[in-house]
């Protein structure tokens, strides 16, 4: 009798639908493809987040730095527009402007005879002390 279908059930039950005391192989099946999912997903999530810092790293340091707090601040506050500004200055690739300054600078210290290398090897030895001579002063 404990087979007996319920007289108000139809003839043909879904197959979704198991008898009682039996484990729901549906429910454990959507179980786990949810799980997965939210790993996918997540994965995707953090990795999309990532990629103007990744994108950074084939740039200079100062810009990888500014990119990478920009992406925190976004993870954090979430504010899209801090990720956009950090995937836009990821993006533009500035050009090298200290490399010529340093370059222009330490032309025009040799051409002034200001040279630092000289100068620096000036402080590391100091000059040896002129002799003293009584008739340079002219005293009275």
């Amino acid at each position: 009798m404990a087979d007996a279908v319920h007289p108000a059930a139809i003839e043909h039950l879904p197959v979704f639908i198991t008898a009682p005391g039996q484990s729901d192989w549906l429910f454990s099946g959507v179980v786990v493809f949810l799980l997965a999912m939210i790993l996918i997903v997540g994965n995707f999530y953090f990795r999309l987040h990532a990629l103007p810092e990744q994108m950074a790293h084939r740039g200079k340091k100062v810009q990888m730095e500014i990119v990478a707090v920009l992406a925190l601040i976004s993870l954090f506050t979430h504010n899209h527009i801090f990720w956009i500004a950090g995937l836009l200055l990821a993006l533009i690739d500035f050009p090298d402007f200290s490399s010529p300054m340093v370059s222009i600078a330490q032309s025009l210290e040799k051409l002034s005879g200001r040279d630092r290398t000289r100068e620096d090897e000036a402080i590391v030895s100091p000059p040896e002390p002129e002799p003293k001579s009584d008739t340079a002063g002219g005293g009275i």
